[in-house]
């Protein structure tokens, strides 16, 4: 495996489906390889607040900066710029890059099903919980 294949597959615990819940927040979200394994893609289906959110958003290696990035594209048109980083049980998702202090951190379970975290910002952010439904192949 190549630095490129070993960082995207830092990403594997997240392949599957699961169900997202919060206050005011609910839905599901789904990880899974692109064929031939370039890209995680996450499908994207929420309700926030009584509004709906859909996208799709490609993860990928960006050999430039080492970083796993990604591009999310919403149902209304808007393309959004992340950075991944897992690290032990720790997932960290930057807006835009990781000088950016809008960031969700959360932090897995023994077994790897829940995710307890939040979306923060200056001046606000919300809890966004994830626990597996579906376990697809990784």
């Amino acid at each position: 495996m190549t630095a490129t294949t070993n960082t995207l597959r830092s990403l594997a615990p997240l392949v599957g489906t699961w169900a997202i819940d919060g206050p005011g927040l609910s839905g599901t979200v789904r990880y899974e390889w692109m064929d031939g394994g370039g890209f995680l893609v996450q499908h994207v289906e929420l309700v926030q607040d009584g509004e709906v959110n859909r996208g799709v958003e490609y993860i990928g290696f960006h050999a430039e900066s080492g970083q796993l990035r990604s591009h999310f594209f919403s149902q209304n048109g808007e393309i959004l710029e992340y950075v991944y980083e897992l690290a032990d049980d720790t997932l960290t998702i930057w807006y835009g890059g990781v000088d950016s202090p809008a960031k969700f951190v959360g932090t897995f379970d023994a077994d790897g099903v829940r995710n307890t975290g939040a979306w923060q910002w200056p001046g606000g952010g919300y809890e966004s919980n994830m626990t597996r439904v579906e376990e697809l192949a990784r």
